[in-house]
């Protein structure tokens, strides 16, 4: 390794290691604010900033722009120097950015205000752009200073953070045994053309306007959202939403 790579990584291990800290153990919802980068909003009204700051508040991107830092202490703001970064978005909305959505409002991973704070913190010398700082993450996650998801830290110094999300192992699960929910039982929609049968035994089955095994599989339940996986191969999803399951544009109660 060269001496420069070896610098390099020395930095990053040592970078913003209080303010990290700070933001690991904040229980009491302080503002985090990363400060003087180059930041790449993809928002095309906004565009580009240089010695810029990017201030979160819990999950959300609350403000974008110079000056922000004057009011850090007011604040009680966990300040992250970003001097010789750049902050772009974790997610880019491409949509956005060709100009296919008609109101800030639809903008759904852009670095504006009022979006998740999803955002991704590399040396200026591996971002020239967001595709280049998006591709250090996905082959030298070691150069990356912070990947930060809806406010909270998911890589930060090349290392991954605590407490840090596991995502699921690869592969299809078995069904769940749902016995004893109250999600199990026959759904049905308010003009009694879908018939949905939740089985205690995690497999689902549909009547269609009265044609019975329309569709058959396997399901999933997290929170309020499901997951089918229908016998075929295809997937699909639903939402409870109070005493309604939301599917495929039908709302249905149990029957």
């Amino acid at each position: 390794m060269s001496d420069i790579d070896t610098n390099t990584d020395t930095d990053t291990v040592n970078w913003n290691g209080k303010a990290f800290d700070e933001i690991v153990s904040n229980d009491a919802g302080r503002p985090v604010l990363f400060t003087n980068a180059r930041v790449l909003t993809m928002d095309p009204l906004i565009g580009t900033m240089t010695g810029a700051d990017v201030l979160l508040v819990g999950a959300l991107l609350v403000g974008v722009g110079p000056g922000i830092i004057t009011a850090a202490q007011d604040d009680n703001a966990i300040v992250v120097d970003c001097t010789g970064m750049t902050v772009v978005p974790a997610v880019v909305d491409t949509v956005a950015l060709v100009g296919g959505r008609g109101h800030r409002s639809e903008y759904v991973a852009t670095l504006t205000p009022g979006n998740a704070g999803d955002l991704l913190v590399v040396p200026d010398e591996f971002a020239a752009d967001v595709a280049s700082a998006q591709a250090t993450l996905l082959t030298r996650p070691d150069r990356v200073r912070a990947l930060v998801a809806a406010g909270k830290p998911v890589l930060w110094a090349g290392t991954d953070a605590p407490d840090r999300p596991t995502p699921p192992e690869a592969g299809i699960p078995a069904a769940g045994d749902m016995t004893g929910s109250p999600r199990v039982g026959v759904w049905i929609d308010k003009n009694d053309f879908l018939h949905q049968e939740l089985a205690a035994d995690g497999r689902y089955d549909e009547t269609r306007g009265g044609r019975p095994h329309a569709y058959e599989g396997r399901y999933w339940v997290d929170g309020d959202r499901i997951d089918y996986l229908d016998d075929p191969g295809f997937w699909a999803f639903g939402e409870f939403q109070g005493e309604e399951l939301h599917h495929a544009g039908y709302a249905m109660r149990l029957g």
